[in-house]
């Protein structure tokens, strides 16, 4: 009698996860090294990357604030890679993780998307404008790629930490498809949140929408003599991101999506979100500081769509809350 044995289990897709757990957080720690040696040595006194009359030159105490905001902040994704890697990673809140996590996903995704498409556009005859208040350039061109092409690293890495994170202690809140999704029979704020979030991010996408189609509605005058295809790439990534967390909210709140898989509309309101809030944040906080140039000063029109823009992000993110809480809460109860 001869023996069959049966076939070794396949366990290449788990190897393949286990190098990435591994490789993962040194592309992560790698690709912070070029922005926070640059931030340092600004910080320092150096002006490696500055041209002579940069406006970054004129007031050496707020660049040394910027800078070292900068520098905690890009600290941040070595500790979130690591606690997504550790074992002790897996104990920490929920919050303490997703917090940060939502905030860095805000401010590289359009970073991501933009840099690229602008690169794409330069490449078939578009415009770029590095320049300061002065007319002079804002930064040597060099910066500009390596600290980009650092951040893009630095979201894959921490993107793909994530998402595998996420899977192994949420993954059960969004199995399956969207239209198997049990209908709360008395969820009326999760609906009025989304329409609420989709509504108030009406007026920033408008806005957005006619700046990147070449309308002058509401910028001030030195906005309007910089803009570049730069300028129309950018304005066009965030009424992608701003449309993105509505149709998100919207999907997730009122059960629409049919056979798309949950994870679709989620990821939609977690990026969007926080790339309108996080964005609309950073701008609405730059406005707030002194310039010296009032041709260069925010107008109210674009403080005011900053600031509502990021109430429709912090909207949808409260959407995306109550959806997975109340996913979270009824498999405990089953």
């Amino acid at each position: 009698m001869t023996r069959t044995l049966a076939p070794a289990p396949r366990t290449a897709p788990a190897s393949r996860t286990g190098r990435l757990r591994r490789s993962l957080p040194a592309v992560a720690v790698v690709s912070c090294v070029p922005y926070l040696g640059l931030k340092a040595a600004w910080i320092a006194g150096s002006h490696v990357g500055i041209p002579d009359g940069s406006s970054l030159l004129d007031h050496r105490a707020s660049m040394v604030v910027a800078n070292s905001l900068g520098v905690v902040l890009d600290s941040f994704v070595i500790v979130l890679a690591l606690l997504l890697t550790r074992p002790w990673g897996r104990r920490v809140p929920a919050w303490l993780l997703v917090v940060p996590m939502w905030v860095a996903t805000g401010l590289l995704a359009p970073i991501m998307t933009g840099y690229p498409l602008q690169l794409l556009v330069k490449s078939f005859g578009g415009s770029v404008n590095h320049s300061g208040s002065k007319g002079a350039p804002f930064l040597d061109e060099w910066v500009f790629g390596v600290v980009y092409t650092g951040f893009i690293l630095q979201g894959l890495a921490l993107g793909a930490l994530f998402a595998l994170y996420a899977r192994d202690r949420w993954g059960h809140t969004w199995r399956g498809p969207v239209r198997e999704l049990p209908r709360p029979p008395a969820d009326a704020a999760g609906r009025i949140l989304a329409v609420a979030a989709a509504v108030v991010a009406l007026f920033p996408l408008a806005l957005h929408l006619l700046w990147a189609c070449g309308a002058t509605t509401g910028l001030n005058s030195a906005r309007i003599a910089d803009r570049t295809s730069d300028f129309y790439v950018l304005e066009a990534t965030d009424v992608l991101f701003l449309a993105a967390a509505a149709l998100g909210a919207l999907a997730l709140a009122f059960r629409r999506g049919g056979v798309l898989p949950v994870k679709l509309p989620l990821a939609l309101a977690w990026v969007g979100s926080g790339a309108v809030t996080c964005w609309g944040g950073w701008l609405a906080l730059a406005s707030l500081a002194g310039v010296d140039d009032i041709t260069r000063r925010p107008t109210p029109v674009m403080n005011l769509t900053y600031a509502v823009q990021m109430t429709a992000g912090i909207l949808v993110c409260a959407v995306g809350v109550r959806f997975l809480a109340g996913r979270a809460e009824r498999r405990t109860a089953s």
